[in-house]
């Protein structure tokens, strides 16, 4: 084994030898990194809400922020008690009313609340979802409920974001399990695993531990990235890996860590490119998780090659002897049946291909997207989801409506819900022009002072006085002026005017009426903070209809047309059905986006990589052909799919998965120049086959990982696509692309637009003794493919690019070996 190699001139070779000689400096740097990640980890913010990286322009966005800087929205629950009969159902109500913290319990005799055995109870929380309060008084009713059969659907005591991060380490101990497997059957050496998981582990930790300089992520990217981040990167330290294997048969740890740095720096390099181009084109998408998806996970591949390029020589020069002590045989099998079937069939599959894409590219446009995930069936269903399946045999679906309008009209609020509740689907409407006061009178009913005396059982006199003080702090002089015994005001308005008076001391009543007052102020306030605003009234409208649906649709516009009749455009319609359709108009855009932008920029580096403009169509076409497949089985299974799903995973197949057709084009490129296309494809595909084997299976698993672990519809939602695209993908390039290759050999070839390199000419046959000084390739019982300098005495029938390469030598003293150089 030589000990040392000449000296560095190529500027790959000088940055390895650095990196190299320095491995104890960045063994430091990188404890400090990791020590400091794992403080910083702890620093970053997760939005768990997704509605908030739609567009500002939206109605639910717009509406969301007014509702959510105006308004309180107490804690709810849906509560079904099965087997039980009616008037057992009244006690545990009247067992729950009294529950410290509970507000109101809505149960009555329709089929709406009670049906074959089952009752539904709505529970109104006193205070919101996260107070404590409420999470007690929720406890409460699962003790009164331990003795029967019961479901509760309520966002009360349930962590979404501990959940999810409870099942990310789920997943990341399997995915930790099969990735060593993985890596154990194609590695050369049992010493290259614990190699390649420290530099994975690193390049994880960091990228988690730098997330927060991105502000605030999404709970997407921050439950999948680090899956994804080892599933797609892998393929990186594995090319080093094996490199640093090559060299080391000839020369020592040092020596052979710097040259296979040098040679793998720009072929990892250039191999993430395609991956990140993918990445790069969510971040276009006008929905704005995409660019968070994408900063997060671009981020999440430099981190991986910075560990590979700076952590990992350390290592595998550290653990060198280790790595020559555990070398075993090659544990994976030749795929030569595969390249045979692939010539036999050669004018039989891609006919046939073109024909299944086809029909791909048909179903996958009519792939049942849906935009909400509420009633997205999970692998893993939480208890809040089996609870929502559950109540929605029995009762059917609930959907709720928010209507955001300015404040100020009773009238126009009292029509809007009259109309609204006419509509077919509409099961009932609330605001405080329909909710009933006192003895049939609603809040928003205007009254006069008599009428007002009367109700609250105030002298007359004093409610005259009431609505002079009224008039004067409104500045309805007017009033005053004409007299105030046919001024009226509505209830509402009166009744909390009257409550501060009370509260400031200005006005005094007896006792009995004081108390009476005090329990109808109590639900008043509780009223005007949920509906009521200094600048907005909130209006609620309860559906029987499905978040998702043409009916649930076409009542979203009518009710939209009733409300535009009283308000010209200054309202919002806010819930999971218009989140659905701002989200669907969205994704039309953002579909056709990333396809087209994901493409090209695949395109162009094909273009750049093979210098042809016949095979990066071919590679593209096989990649786009997986995606149509992948989507058509939504359509062929009937079975919905969550948009995000479709965005994400198109990106990540077309950029990561167009890897395994690059690997087994690249190696029947060089093939082909030296021995004929049959044996070419068959020499690839075995020669690519560990490679894809390693990264397809990874990532393939880490999909179907996510998607039967996780109970967040979104996430698992990825995961299916992801899974599912990778395999068909797998299934593509070892299947269909050796036939296209072989059948498109003469294309290829003629869209070649290669530039020949500048060091010198290419001789193709020649005999004699030669003096060489460059690169040649070809057979000396076995392929030659290296720098050589020295003399080649034989007949030679190669690929020969050369910096020096002299006439014919006729005289040669001494020739210590002969080789014979042939095609």
């Amino acid at each position: 084994m030589t000990n040392k190699i000449e000296n560095k001139t190529n500027i790959f070779e000088k940055i390895a030898s650095f990196v190299v000689d320095r491995r104890n400096l960045f063994f430091f740097i990188y404890a400090c990194l990791i020590i400091f990640s794992l403080f910083s980890m702890n620093w970053v913010k997760v939005e768990n809400d997704i509605t908030e990286y739609l567009s500002d322009e939206t109605e639910t966005k717009q509406g969301l922020k007014i509702m959510n800087d105006n308004f309180v929205t107490y804690g709810s629950a849906r509560v079904m008690v099965s087997n039980v009969s009616y008037s057992k159902v009244l006690e545990l109500v009247d067992e729950i009313e009294n529950i410290d913290g509970i507000d109101a319990v809505d149960f009555d005799n329709t089929d709406k609340h009670f049906n074959n055995g089952s009752g539904l109870l709505d529970i109104t929380f006193d205070e919101v979802a996260k107070d404590e309060l409420s999470e007690q008084a929720l406890l409460d009713v699962r003790n009164i409920l331990n003795d029967y059969d019961y479901y509760i659907d309520s966002e009360i005591s349930v962590d979404t974001a501990a959940d999810l991060a409870n099942e990310v380490k789920v997943i990341m101990v399997i995915a930790a399990g099969i990735i060593a497997v993985v890596l154990t059957l194609t590695s050369r050496s049992y010493a290259e695993v614990p190699v390649l998981i420290l530099t994975f582990g690193l390049a994880a930790i960091i990228n988690m531990g730098t997330n927060f300089l991105c502000g605030t992520i999404s709970f997407i990217s921050n439950s999948v990235t680090i899956v994804l981040q080892l599933a797609l990167a892998i393929d990186y330290a594995i090319i080093l890996c094996h490199r640093f294997s090559d060299e080391h048969v000839f020369l020592d740890a040092r020596e052979a860590c710097i040259v296979a740095l040098s040679k793998a720096i720009p072929e990892i390099a250039s191999s993430c490119l395609t991956t990140i181009s993918g990445l790069a084109a969510l971040a276009f998408m006008n929905f704005g998780i995409g660019l968070d998806l994408a900063v997060v996970l671009i981020k999440a591949i430099f981190c991986s090659l910075l560990s590979v390029f700076t952590f990992m020589p350390g290592l595998l020069v550290l653990f060198s002897n280790l790595i020559d002590k555990t070398k075993h045989k090659n544990l994976l099998p030749k795929i030569t049946p595969v390249g045979k079937f692939a010539v036999l069939t050669k004018y039989i599959i891609p006919p046939v291909f073109v024909a299944l894409i086809v029909v791909g590219c048909i179903f996958s446009n009519k792939c049942p997207y849906v935009y909400t995930y509420n009633e997205l069936e999970t692998a893993n269903a939480s208890e809040m989801q089996i609870a929502k399946s559950h109540i929605k045999n029995k009762f059917g679906s609930s959907n709720m409506l928010a209507v955001v309008v300015p404040k100020g009209n009773y009238d126009k609020e009292r029509n809007i819900l009259n109309e609204i509740e006419e509509l077919d689907g509409v099961s009932k409407t609330m605001g405080l022009a329909n909710i009933e006061a006192l003895d049939g009178y609603m809040l928003a009913d205007a009254l006069d002072p008599r009428e007002f005396s009367e109700l609250a059982d105030l002298d007359y006199e004093v409610a005259n006085l009431l609505y002079s003080a009224y008039a004067l702090n409104y500045d309805q002089y007017g009033e005053l002026i004409n007299g105030v015994s046919n001024y009226k005001v509505p209830l509402f308005d009166i009744f909390m005017f009257l409550n501060n008076e009370m509260n400031d001391g200005n006005i005094h009543l007896n006792s009995d009426i004081q108390d009476t007052l005090d329990d109808l102020f109590e639900q008043l306030e509780k009223a005007k903070l949920q509906l009521q605003s200094d600048n907005y009234s909130r209006m609620v409208v309860y559906l029987d209809l499905p978040e998702e649906s043409e009916e649930t649709f076409d009542c979203l516009d009518k009710i939209h047309e009733i409300i535009g009749k009283y308000y010209d455009g200054d309202f919002y319609v806010v819930g999971n059905s218009t989140s659905a359709v701002d989200l669907s108009s969205s994704f039309i855009k953002d579909n056709l986006l990333i396809s087209i932008l994901s493409a090209v920029f695949v395109v162009i580096i094909l273009l750049f990589t093979f210098q042809s403009a016949g095979l990066p169509v071919l590679l593209i076409t096989v990649i786009q052909g997986s995606i149509w497949i992948n989507f058509s089985v939504p359509t062929i299974m009937n079975t919905p799919l969550y948009f995000l799903g479709y965005l994400v995973i198109n990106a990540i197949q077309m950029g990561a998965n167009i890897d395994y057709a690059i690997v087994i084009s690249s190696h029947y490129s060089e093939l082909r120049k030296s021995m004929p296309a049959k044996e070419a494809i068959i020499e690839a595909l075995n020669s690519s086959f560990a490679t894809i084997f390693t990264s397809g299976t990874i990532l393939a698993s880490a999909g179907i990982i996510i998607c039967n672990i996780t109970t967040n519809a979104v996430i698992a939602s990825i995961g299916e696509c992801l899974g599912r695209g990778t395999i068909i993908s797998i299934i593509l390039v070892f299947f269909v692309l050796p036939q296209m290759l072989l059948l498109g050999d003469t294309i290829i070839e003629k869209t070649s637009f290669k530039i020949e390199s500048k060091l010198g000419k290419s001789i193709k046959q020649a005999s004699g003794t030669f003096a060489l000084n460059g690169r040649v390739r070809g057979y000396v019982s076995g392929i030659v493919d290296a720098e050589i300098k020295g003399l080649i005495a034989g007949e030679v029938n190669a690929s020969i690019i050369t910096k020096n390469a002299n006439e014919k030598i006729e005289d040669i003293e001494e020739i210590n070996t002969e080789v014979e150089v042939q095609k």
